[in-house]
């Protein structure tokens, strides 16, 4: 299989279809379920997505190790390679690579002001022109009062679209959309949540918030559970 086909073939498209043609430009999205569930394999593989498209994406971890995210790429990056029989993939795998930039921080010691900082000097005056910016284990119990409303115009000002994790902790109520109280405050800055729901054999992923939409029809996508892969279905 070419690139070209690998991409239009992408459960990512569908993914986009049922947010109203997918993250936009100074939007922001949240990937939302418990430990362990799929968060960081979901996120990858909207990067990769991008990435495969030749569009550059900045991957910042707030995790200890920032091996196993490398991990994941080249997983699920083998993964493609396997089921899709993918042409001159060490190729494809490089111009990926050329194309992201991996950066970890921690929120104890590196406040949300200073990352949007260096976010802002790299892509403004390092030139590297990143399409979406990928959040990776950040504690919103932790996120400073208003920083998610200043991540958000720095989204605008920049032209980026921006994803996050969220882990929801066992005991979190959520309201009657479904949206957990973890992300209660950031409702305003967010337009975009998806969570993670794991079922008998497989994993749904369901819109809780799509802009202005509660709810909205259901999603035809779902996670393998063994390869945390997204399918159709």
């Amino acid at each position: 299989m070419v690139k070209d086909e690998l991409i239009k073939r992408s459960p990512v498209r569908v993914l986009e279809k049922s947010i109203h043609g997918g993250l936009k430009a100074g939007e922001i999205g949240v990937i939302a379920a418990p430990s362990g569930i799929g968060k960081t394999s979901v996120l990858v593989q909207i990067a990769l997505d991008k990435l495969l498209q030749g569009r550059k994406v900045i991957h910042i971890s707030y995790t200890k190790h920032t091996d196993y995210v490398l991990a994941w790429y080249e997983d699920i990056f083998d993964e493609f390679i396997k089921k899709k029989n993918l042409e001159n993939p060490e190729e494809v795998k490089n111009d990926a690579v050329r194309n992201r930039v991996l950066l970890k921080f921690s929120q104890e010691g590196v406040s949300g002001d200073q990352v949007r900082r260096s976010l802002t000097a790299l892509i403004q005056d390092g030139g590297f022109k990143a399409e979406a910016i990928i959040v990776d284990g950040f504690d919103f119990s932790l996120q400073d009062s208003g920083g998610l409303a200043r991540t958000r115009n720095m989204a605008e000002e920049l032209s980026v679209s921006v994803w996050y994790s969220c882990t929801v902790k066992a005991g979190d109520v959520c309201d009657k959309h479904g949206i957990p109280a973890i992300l209660r405050d950031a409702l305003p800055s967010v337009d975009v949540i998806i969570a993670l729901d794991p079922r008998a054999d497989h994993i749904d992923l369901k819109v809780r918030k799509d802009r202005d939409q509660f709810n909205p029809e259901r999603m035809a996508l779902k996670l393998d559970p063994k390869t945390l892969l997204m399918l159709e279905g």
